[in-house]
């Protein structure tokens, strides 16, 4: 039984359509606790947070495996996580247009019973479309650049805005399948045995 530590309706549903079917339990971590870190160890350290809020609660069945993750675009170097504003947004979108970003996703596993973690963070690079000044502000009066790490989907209204990708596509949709099922293989655990 796997139990998501995310209020991602993204993560759920990429879940759901690889046959896992997850009880969702949000952790409530607060992600600014963590600063000043390189953007793929922020993403695995805020997974790692998640997954232990978690995991920690008395209420969980013995056969839980609790997945914790969390999700920020590097540009320039920097952790991009949700914007705080549409403010925000805009000015992300005009700096992330016509070029690249790295999309890195942190992801943890507990066993319940054993208390046993592994961790690990997939990355993936973004490609931006040049978006004009009218597509970013209509873009972002939708709200959806609001909720999502780097002011971004590809799975929703900003997939068009995203010319490429290298990598898995999973991830930067919130969850790397294939990273998660190596993860659950290194716990002794079948991926197929997760499907409902």
């Amino acid at each position: 039984m796997l139990v998501l530590a995310s209020a991602s309706p993204a993560r759920l549903a990429t879940l759901r359509s690889a046959g896992i079917d997850p009880q969702v339990i949000v952790s409530g971590v607060d992600e600014s606790r963590l600063d000043g870190l390189p953007p793929a160890e922020l993403a695995l350290q805020l997974a790692e947070l998640k997954c232990a809020a978690v995991a920690t609660r008395d209420d969980l069945p013995g056969e839980a495996l609790v997945l914790g993750c969390d999700s920020v675009l590097e540009l320039d170097g920097t952790a991009l996580g949700k914007p705080a504003s549409a403010d925000d947004a805009v000015e992300r979108w005009r700096a992330m247009r016509g070029r690249s970003g790295v999309l890195h996703t942190g992801h943890c596993l507990r066993e319940a019973a054993s208390g046993r973690v592994v961790a690990a963070t997939a990355s993936t690079t973004v490609h931006f479309a040049d978006v004009s000044d009218a597509e970013i502000a209509a873009y972002v009066a939708t709200g959806e650049p609001l909720w999502v790490a780097g002011a971004f989907t590809i799975d929703g209204l900003g997939g068009a805005f995203v010319t490429g990708i290298e990598g898995d596509h999973h991830n930067v949709v919130g969850v790397s399948l294939p990273l998660l099922r190596d993860l659950v293989a290194e716990l002794g655990h079948e991926w197929t045995g997760l499907w409902t």
